[in-house]
């Protein structure tokens, strides 16, 4: 896997060996060596940077930066030394950031509010199947080539990792009649008058459809290649392709008109350039995996494309992983709205993820506050990812119910409160009893205490003209289900592979000049932030990544 490092930096003229450079979070360390001096001469800009303290966040006006990058350069005589040129080209805080607005409840975030999403973010060129479905299965998605992986303790909507078994998966009867409802409309009558009298079934199989039912032969059953004949010929051409993810004016007309239709998007924010970067050219490497029984499945990003008598009408975006079909994305043309094609789609995916061997199907983030979610726990059972743990839970009424009463939820956390409590009080009932209500009253009534007295420190600084700024380092954000900062202080992370323009080799992260001289507890310095990596993706996948520093591509792979 390649991930993004840096933002683009340039350094002209330059006579010096430039060793490996990072721009982290919209910010520069620059190093190069003096041949003649055989000292490192600019390092000494990164140290006034890192002596002044300044992160990304307190220098994330460009244009300020830039006024203060010239003032040192022109105050120290650094200028006879190297002309830098720093370009600034992505609004993005790669690292631990906070997203000014949040899409499930439209709230943005002013310095006055107390909604906010925080994530950390990282950008990848390249991405193995069996890797990213590591990544998947501790909270990561992507969007694009950008990862992300959401903070559930500080977000206004809590993002929580579903995923479904696709063989014990049970639809439901609103469900099977949205699918009988489909097929009936693309076969119609005449068809199926036809293919009664042509095909009859024997009793045993009318019974057995009857009692049964068989989602992979129901979803193929009205699919022109498995039709039987000719003739009848049914009233629609229904085909269903998995083809590659690439750009396409079919597609994106698909997108274009699903955005203004469902979604009510103006056509201001509606783009070619937006569908390539959110659906198109995955850095997920596509390939083949041969299972355990011989047959063959289809590993990358893929378009699941349909359409009725040769047109498309709709496409749902898939990551096919080793061990699971991965939902990105599902739009439909605003036609076929009448068909439920959000429920078609949904089914379809399960179908691939039990007929192909995948078993996993999972539908993205669950927002137990966003009613527009809701619809991804009808598909049952499920399974969610524990945020402290990284252990799957059954998505039952417990697990609801729980959702119902708390922001944040770890069932881990929450058998933890039970047991102390029936040490020292007896059993209690983990969904109603008055000690473990109690109990969580406390902490939450702590949490809201540390908050208003963060707004308060918030409002103080306001009051006297400086800007809040909340602290951006994961090791102090409580992020669950990553290591500490003690225990990152213990991981050997010299043998972490760098990549950069000067070097036609991979090289190690001890490699670096500063790599000895600095702490992973200094935030906002270059070991730190690739510490905040490591810690975010774990310690122990750190052998299967390389950080690129690189201008032609600054990503991580």
């Amino acid at each position: 896997m390649c991930v993004n490092g840096a933002l683009p930096l340039a350094i002209s003229p330059c006579p010096r060996d430039l060793l490996p450079h990072s721009v982290l979070g919209g910010w520069s360390y620059v190093m190069f060596n003096d041949q003649q001096s055989q000292h490192c001469v600019s390092c000494h800009l990164s140290a006034q940077l890192w002596l002044l303290g300044l992160s990304h966040t307190a220098v994330c006006n460009r244009h300020g930066f830039l006024r203060f990058l010239v003032s040192q350069v022109q105050a120290h005589s650094w200028r006879d030394y190297v002309l830098v040129i720093v370009w600034l080209l992505s609004h993005l805080d790669l690292g631990y950031s906070n997203s000014s607005e949040c899409g499930y409840c439209r709230s943005i975030s002013n310095g006055q509010s107390d909604r906010k999403r925080w994530s950390y973010y990282a950008v990848s060129s390249s991405l193995e199947p069996a890797f990213y479905q590591k990544l998947v299965d501790r909270f990561w998605r992507r969007s694009g080539t950008l990862l992300y992986r959401p903070n559930q303790k500080n977000s206004c909507c809590p993002h929580y990792t579903l995923r479904l078994d696709s063989a014990q998966y049970k639809p439901t009867k609103d469900q099977r009649q949205a699918l009988n409802r489909f097929n009936r409309h693309i076969l119609g009558d005449s068809y199926a008058r036809d293919a009664a009298r042509l095909y009859p079934r024997s009793r045993e199989q009318v019974r057995k459809r009857n009692n049964e039912f068989d989602l992979v032969s129901r979803v193929h059953e009205s699919e022109a290649k498995y039709l039987k004949g000719p003739p009848p010929a049914p009233s629609h051409e229904f085909t269903v392709t998995l083809e590659p993810d690439n750009y396409t004016e079919e597609k994106y007309e698909i997108f274009a008109n699903y955005q203004k239709a469902v979604h009510r998007e103006p056509p201001s924010k509606i783009s070619r350039g937006g569908f390539k970067r959110f659906l198109c050219d995955s850095p997920i490497k596509r390939g083949v995996i041969v299972g355990a029984d011989g047959t063959e499945r289809k590993l990358g990003s893929y378009h699941q494309c349909y359409r009725i008598d040769g047109k498309l009408v709709a496409v749902g975006v898939l990551d096919l992983l080793p061990d699971a079909v991965s939902a990105v994305y599902f739009m439909y043309h605003d036609s076929i709205h009448f068909l439920n094609p959000g429920k078609l789609g949904a089914m379809r995916e399960i179908a691939l993820a039990r007929e192909a061997g995948y078993q996993w199907w999972y539908p993205g983030y669950y927002v137990h506050t966003c009613a527009k979610m809701r619809y991804k726990i009808d598909y049952r059972p499920q399974y969610v990812l524990d945020p402290e743990t990284l252990q799957w839970d059954p998505l039952d009424k417990e697990m609801l119910a729980l959702y119902d009463k708390h922001r944040y939820v770890s069932l881990s956390k929450e058998r933890e409160r039970q047991q102390k409590m029936m040490n020292n009080d007896g059993a209690v009932d983990l969904d109603n009893g008055d000690q473990a209500n109690n109990n969580i009253k406390e902490e939450e009534e702590e949490d809201a205490l540390k908050a208003f007295y963060r707004k308060l420190q918030g409002q103080l600084k306001a009051l006297e003209g400086q800007d809040e700024e909340e602290e951006d380092f994961l090791f102090t954000s409580d992020m669950p289900g990553i290591p500490s900062l003690a225990e990152m202080e213990e991981v050997d992370m010299g043998g972490l592979l760098l990549r950069s323009d000067q070097h036609d080799r991979f090289i190690q992260a001890s490699e670096l000049v500063i790599w000895d001289s600095e702490e992973i507890s200094h935030h906002g310095r270059l070991k730190s932030r690739i510490a905040e990596l490591v810690a975010a993706i774990g310690p122990d996948l750190m052998g299967e990544i390389c950080i690129d520093f690189s201008k032609r591509a600054n990503r991580l792979s």
